[in-house]
């Protein structure tokens, strides 16, 4: 068998990072060789497996980020923006390789992490659901092929703990919407509505975001015109879509020459 990749986690002890580090410790191909967590975690300490309710994995739950990248080729890393922009200035002093699904980023923060990982072979997607990731590429192709004539509108529902809206995922769909229309996607995207709005404009983006118990992520794109509605919808039922897609961009970046890359280049969709 060929030598493992070793891999570092971002957010341990949260749900994204706990079944990303279940995942890695039950793969034949990645080895856990960290999991991190922010100052002061209850979390710390702790054996990452008796965290995860399994026997112990010999790697103890850590605030110490310099140490875990010393241990490892590639960082995964579902976290904050403050807490990522950190990680990325230690990843390049290093010259560590990053998968990274943090989202609610400011345009000057993803302007900035832009600039930490340059040099770095870093995957950077809002999803890494394989399902999600062709469901880009079909809005796009929907939105160009329809036309002018079909009203466009993002919904998206996750669990209540999510703190940004909409997701990063809505973004991007809508993103990709606009660019299959001739859209300037920060022109053409409404966040809700309320009050007296007038009509529908027939360049807009309807956004809207639905925060309600332990959804994972349900993501709809709405075409309508005069006597028909076409719906693309991507559903997740647990978080296993995100995470198995996250180690798939792990297995493609640790070999890869430096650059940003997207979701799109680990599937070949590119």
């Amino acid at each position: 068998m060929s030598e493992r990749i070793p891999v570092a986690v971002l957010g341990v002890a949260g749900r994204m990072g706990q079944r990303l580090a279940g995942l890695v410790l039950d793969s034949d191909d990645l080895a856990l060789v960290a999991g991190l967590e922010r100052v002061g975690h209850a979390a710390l300490g702790r054996d990452v497996g008796e965290l995860l309710g399994r026997p112990p994995a010999a790697v103890a739950v850590s605030a110490d980020l310099e140490s875990g990248l010393a241990r490892a080729r590639v960082v995964i890393d579902f976290t904050t923006p403050a807490a990522t922009l950190a990680a990325a200035a230690a990843c390049a002093a290093r010259q560590t390789a990053m998968v990274v699904g943090t989202t609610g980023f400011t345009e000057s923060e993803r302007a900035e992490f832009h600039r930490r990982v340059a040099g770095l072979a870093c995957v950077f997607s809002p999803s890494y659901s394989t399902a999600m990731n062709v469901l880009f590429e079909l809005v796009e192709k929907a939105a160009r092929a329809l036309g002018d004539g079909y009203d466009i509108e993002v919904v998206e529902a996750h669990h209540r703990h999510k703190v940004d809206a909409p997701s990063g995922t809505a973004l991007r769909l809508a993103e990709r919407a606009a660019l299959g229309r001739g859209l300037d996607p920060a022109e053409a995207m409404a966040h809700g509505r309320q009050g007296i709005v007038g009509p529908r404009p027939p360049a807009q983006i309807g956004m809207h975001a639905i925060r309600a118990g332990d959804l994972v992520g349900d993501h709809t794109v709405l075409f309508a015109a005069l006597g028909e509605c076409l719906e693309l919808r991507h559903r997740a039922t647990n978080r296993d879509a995100f995470a198995v897609g996250a180690l798939r961009a792990v297995r493609f970046v640790a070999p890869a020459a430096p650059g940003l890359y997207s979701m799109r280049d680990v599937l070949g969709l590119a």
